[in-house]
């Protein structure tokens, strides 16, 4: 929801107060005159130091450092070193009194604590700036982690994002700089993320989408919801008993392989991003913990990626390109998803630079290569050529670096480049491309149907207008019977072709296909097991062959050959 501009409708004067108060003890004196102050005047000036965002941002509290937080996902809008400056915030808070908790959660889920747990620890196990977690036990004895969104910090947040809309359009109004990296926009990006984080719903329902992806992979474990005891403010999840990821050492101990561990959590990442279309966005070593068995769990769903199935084709064809010097491939890929467009910037000049910045890593072994390292020259050429990447892009870089970071601190060698290269290429190959064009046929279809249900009313509009007009024509010509016939035939046998090299394609596909529809056991030459989709495509090839010899016959009988 927008808010106004106009300082004399900000509620909080005192919070405005303190903010320029802020701005000011951190060197940022004349940025929050100018922004008071206001005026036409634009200002060509640069970003103030790193080091006194990060620090004014942490002391403006939880909302300004979430900000912080986002803005260190956009490379596309910031350079490298404030960055890096943004990555160093931290959210962690003292936790808010146990009674306020107690409060809360009898409030939300409508019964006293004692009725709904068997026992809770009053002892938060984490505390963020959103909310905090506490061990409890639930009435049939399973141990359970009870997320709590923070009490009033919706209402903290929401006048918080509206002193940040009156500063960015001030901002807009007097920097260039602010301008240029649209800084109201980034306000409206914040005020989305952060209120998708603060409903439980949404993350509960994040869970639920993971454990559906990775129900058949053995090494991944994903939590169970207790939907029960779960409401917009109060979650309950399965508490899982694991080792953080980075403790390497206790790992060890466990009899547990850490390099194997990596290997988890790297094709874990691959099979998120390139099979189930949606990735965990935070798995830093809380978030991420090795079970007593050798497992995997991922916990803390506040803040996962999406990607539809174009995206997901798109990623897979910049990988591949990159990864066999296939630039045509890889500005394809820029341009199906819309991050470069001919006719604002220089194509041959971007995809220069691109060859520039990608060749130097083809050398080298993959062991020595960093996401980090490509991540840094992406972004140089991002910032350069103004691309506004999507959100969802910027957070799976943002990912890569974390999750090769997880694995060099378990001692893997192993790149992530290198394990998801196999599923970009399964992706790919696996009929994907039928999938998507059997979903655009049945599209198309209900669009067709749609223009059938308005034929009987044009149809009635026609006849009542040349019944009340009563027009008369006549048509009449000659001698262009035998045009007509030859352009007939040539339609028709251009028609026939159309659909042998579509029936090629079609049963291409479908044998090509992994999925097998209705199974059965035959004998027959050979043949120990069949199914309906192995007929289908059997069927397809024979019908192109056959019309496919039809028409070159048709052709040779009409000497036209």
């Amino acid at each position: 929801m927008p808010f106004p501009f106009s300082s004399r409708r900000i509620s909080g004067i005192r919070h405005f107060g303190l903010i320029s108060r802020v701005l000011i003890k951190h060197g940022m004196g004349e940025v929050a005159d100018r922004l008071k102050g206001g005026g036409s005047t634009r200002i060509k000036s640069g970003l103030p130091d790193p080091v006194r965002i990060r620090r004014t941002l942490e002391e403006l509290g939880p909302s300004f450092i979430k900000l912080g937080q986002l803005m260190s996902t956009r490379g596309d809008l910031f350079p490298p070193e404030y960055i890096d400056e943004l990555t160093k915030l931290q959210d962690q808070v003292p936790p808010v009194p146990f009674d306020s908790i107690r409060t809360l959660i009898e409030s939300d889920l409508g019964e006293p604590l004692d009725q709904l747990f068997e026992s809770i620890d009053e002892e938060a196990l984490a505390a963020a700036s959103v909310a905090q977690v506490h061990a409890a036990r639930l009435k049939t004895g399973e141990k359970v982690a009870v997320k709590v969104i923070r009490p009033g910090i919706d209402k903290r947040i929401r006048k918080d994002i509206q002193v940040m809309y009156y500063f960015a359009a001030r901002f807009e109004r007097t920097f260039d700089l602010g301008r240029i990296i649209g800084a109201v926009n980034l306000v409206k990006e914040f005020e989305r993320s952060i209120f998708r984080e603060l409903d439980m719903l949404v993350e509960a329902g994040n869970i639920e989408r993971f454990s559906r992806s990775f129900k058949d992979v053995e090494e991944i474990y994903i939590p169970r919801v207790h939907w029960d005891h779960t409401s917009r403010s109060v979650l309950v999840m399965e508490h899982i008993d694991g080792i953080k990821m980075d403790h390497v050492e206790e790992i060890r101990q466990q009899g547990i392989d850490p390099e194997e561990v990596a290997m988890i959590g790297l094709r874990s990442f691959s099979r998120q991003l390139m099979e189930a279309g949606i990735f965990h966005a935070d798995p830093h070593p809380g978030n991420t913990l090795v079970m007593r068995d050798g497992r995997v769990s991922l916990v803390d769903f506040g803040i996962v990626g999406y990607l539809d199935e174009e995206t997901m084709m798109q990623i897979a064809h910049l990988f591949l390109g990159f990864s066999e010097h296939d630039y045509d491939m890889v500005m394809e890929a820029f341009e199906a998803a819309g991050l470069v467009n001919p006719r604002n910037m220089d194509l041959k000049s971007f995809r220069a630079d691109l060859k520039d910045m990608a060749e130097p890593f083809y050398g080298r072994s993959l062991k020595t290569i960093s996401v980090k390292d490509v991540y840094d020259e992406v972004m140089r050429l991002v910032f350069k050529y103004r691309i506004r990447l999507p959100r969802n892009l910027l957070l799976l870089f943002k990912t890569f670096i974390q999750t090769e970071a997880l694995g060099k601190i378990l001692g893997s060698e192993a790149s992530l480049l290198e394990v998801t290269r196999p599923y970009a290429k399964r992706l790919l190959q696996k009929g994907y491309e039928a999938h998507k064009v059997i979903k655009n046929m049945g599209r198309d279809a209900k669009l067709f149907g749609g223009y059938l249900r308005q034929v009987p009313q044009l149809a009635h509009g026609l006849f009542k207008r040349l019944a009340i007009e009563a027009p008369q024509f006549e048509i009449s010509h000659a001698g262009l019977d035998e045009p007509t016939r030859k352009f007939e035939n040539s339609i028709n046998r251009l028609t026939l072709g159309l659909v042998t090299a579509a029936s090629l394609i079609a049963a291409a596909l479908i044998l090509n296909s992994s999925r097998k529809i209705l199974v059965f056991e035959i004998d027959f030459f050979g043949v120990q097991t069949l199914s309906v989709t192995d007929v289908l495509g059997i069927s397809g090839y024979v019908i192109a062959t056959v019309l496919g010899l039809w028409l070159v016959f048709s052709i040779i009988r009409s000497g036209k050959l």
